[in-house]
């Protein structure tokens, strides 16, 4: 890492987590509560990074506050512990809308017409450089419905797919020999979704998964960290595999209710002291375009 970044993150890091910040990690971020005190503390220090390094932007007339950045900053991070210290390395600009925002759109259709038009969305990875995202669907993601949508998720997602160039539902693995597995379960799971959606069925991942691999795996990406004890009882593969990339094993995180309802409750305490239907898209990063 040069020297300068390095520096810039000792500084970053240096002091302890603003108490402000907490509150607003408390009151929009539940399932940080959840987390193991040793995931809570490494959470905050990614936070005290990804908000030193990266840039906000309003669109639409959105006034940056802290509450946005930390809202944003703490569902990003989560897909980052225990993953070495990179980043999303590549990533410089998140802009924010108020919320989901029109884009205009141009479709070529077999015959060689184009049509015009324009879209609804809640978020899109422009490049490894850009995140767009929508303010009411992150503020919604992250209040733990856990419906399975979370647009912070998915579109860092795909800041995570695109680490290698490509995105291609194929992140970077920690080794060479993962890819063999990766590639299998990831696929059969891909064909068994869209046989799925075919036969309009059921399912547990949202449907938008089937417009491409990259769309799936943000889409499972959201069902790992949304729906987890869900997604290891009927799709145990793909869990085994996402745990191992994500280093992490969100089904453990559900214990006791009573005991997380505590927790919960402890961190407030703490933090007073010191928050439809699919659209087809051509490009696999270029949004999550699902209506609310």
């Amino acid at each position: 890492m040069h020297p300068f970044r390095t520096a810039r993150r000792n500084r970053a890091t240096s002091r302890p987590f603003p108490a402000p910040l907490d509150q607003i990690l408390a009151r929009n971020f539940p399932l940080d509560a959840r987390l193991p005190e040793s995931d809570r503390i490494e959470l905050r220090r990614r936070m005290q990074i990804f908000l030193a390094e990266k840039r906000f932007e309003g669109a639409g007339g959105l006034e940056m506050t802290d509450e946005i950045g930390v809202t944003v900053a703490a569902q990003a991070c989560l897909l980052l512990l225990h993953r070495g210290e990179d980043d999303y390395p590549a990533l410089s600009t998140i802009l924010v809308y108020p919320a989901a925002y029109r884009v205009p759109i141009r479709e070529h259709s077999a015959d060689g017409m184009v049509t015009e038009g324009h879209q609804v969305r809640l978020g899109e990875a422009w490049n490894a450089e850009t995140v767009v995202l929508s303010w009411d669907d992150v503020r919604r993601g992250a209040a733990g419905d856990d419906d399975g949508h979370n647009v912070v998720f998915h579109e860092f997602a795909h800041q995570l797919d695109m680490e290698d160039r490509d995105a291609n539902g194929a992140p970077a693995l920690a080794h060479h020999s993962m890819y063999a597995a990766w590639a299998r379960v990831l696929g059969h799971e891909y064909e068994q979704l869209q046989d799925a959606v075919d036969r309009h069925q059921r399912t547990l991942m949202d449907a938008y998964g089937t417009q491409s691999p990259a769309e799936f795996f943000a889409v499972a990406t959201e069902t790992f960290f949304e729906k987890p004890i869900k997604l290891r009882d009927e799709h145990s593969e793909l869990y085994a595999q996402l745990r191992e990339f994500y280093r992490q094993d969100p089904a453990a995180w559900w214990g006791d209710p009573s005991q997380a309802w505590r927790s919960s409750s402890q961190a407030s305490q703490r933090s007073d002291q010191n928050r439809g239907d699919q659209a087809e898209d051509e490009a696999p990063t270029d949004g999550d375009d699902r209506h609310t």
